[in-house]
């Protein structure tokens, strides 16, 4: 786990400096809501993490087409990088209005961040992002 939590950590540094990412939710990150919480109760932030990226649901399908590394997934957990985009998979059937009231957003990529070296998951997503630049 402490390996998850590491690469966890240096994936959302990574991904809250990013222009195409608004915001990212990981309670390691100083302005995260519940980072305080988080502080006292664990030792490490945990390996899973969610982000939101600018433009919506095509967006996030790019993204979800362009990761090479990062597996799609509808189920987080395992010692791989896995990633979901919800809108368009795991709550694609529920109302858009529904799902912005349940806090998952047309931008909104979850990724559960594995084992793997951590700079290759960022490459990684880095060159998905990459690609709707262009």
């Amino acid at each position: 786990m402490e390996r998850h939590c590491d690469n966890a950590m240096k994936v959302a540094a990574y991904l809250d400096k990013h222009p195409l990412i608004e915001t990212v939710n990981y309670p390691g990150l100083a302005y995260h809501p519940q980072y305080q919480l988080a502080r006292r109760q664990m030792s490490k932030f945990g390996a899973m993490l969610s982000f939101e990226i600018k433009g919506g649901v095509e967006a996030g399908r790019a993204v979800m087409n362009n990761v090479k590394l990062c597996s799609l997934a509808v189920s987080l957990g395992d010692t791989e990088t896995l990633i979901q985009h919800p809108a368009s998979m795991t709550h694609s059937p529920v109302p858009r209005e529904e799902r912005l009231k349940a806090g998952i957003s047309d931008g909104l990529v979850r990724l559960s961040v594995g084992l793997e070296d951590a700079e290759d998951i960022i490459a990684d997503l880095g060159q998905a992002l990459a690609a709707l630049q262009s």
